[in-house]
């Protein structure tokens, strides 16, 4: 998931393309900065070690724009899964990023929306990563700071700075 965009996308779009590794190109089905990032962030290591992978992917999507000449080149937020655990960022370069919360106990959000027939179906283990709450129940949603990723798991969860890393 990513909420966001990397600014002046079409400018920059081909430098960032070129970064991705080859094995990978041919997967790109799209012409978006959501997939970019994505692959990008493929590229450096997702699979392996996330938090590493974005912070380079973030890192090389920022030194791009400003060679381009972009003052604040990428704002997002981002969760990634394996099925075991959900990793979620939140960043952009001008530090005003649009907001990220994580539940940790299904129970309450069920609370929150009873009307819902959906999340009585749920595990006890379920989690939602989302924009923003639409009900406020105490406990149900954690913001994920600003400058931030966390990791998301059953019976845990943690929150850590973010900080791009550039090449150079």
């Amino acid at each position: 998931m990513h909420n966001g965009s990397l600014a002046n996308f079409s400018e920059v779009r081909r430098d960032l393309l070129m970064e991705v590794a080859p094995a990978l190109f041919p997967q790109i089905e799209g012409s978006t900065d959501s997939e970019a990032l994505f692959f990008l962030a493929l590229t450096f290591g997702l699979t392996d070690d996330p938090p590493n992978a974005v912070a380079r992917a973030v890192g090389f999507v920022e030194e791009v724009g400003r060679h381009h000449g972009v003052e604040y080149p990428i704002h997002m937020t981002v969760a990634t899964t394996d099925g075991e655990s959900i990793r979620l960022f939140r960043y952009s370069s001008e530090k005003n990023t649009s907001s990220l919360y994580y539940s940790t106990d299904v129970e309450q959000v069920r609370r929150l929306y009873p009307e819902l027939a959906v999340l009585r179906e749920l595990g006890d283990d379920s989690r939602f990563v989302v924009s923003e709450p639409l009900r406020d129940l105490p406990g149900a949603w954690n913001e994920v700071p600003d400058g931030s990723w966390g990791i998301v798991r059953r019976g845990s969860h943690e929150i850590h700075p973010f900080t791009p890393i550039g090449r150079s």
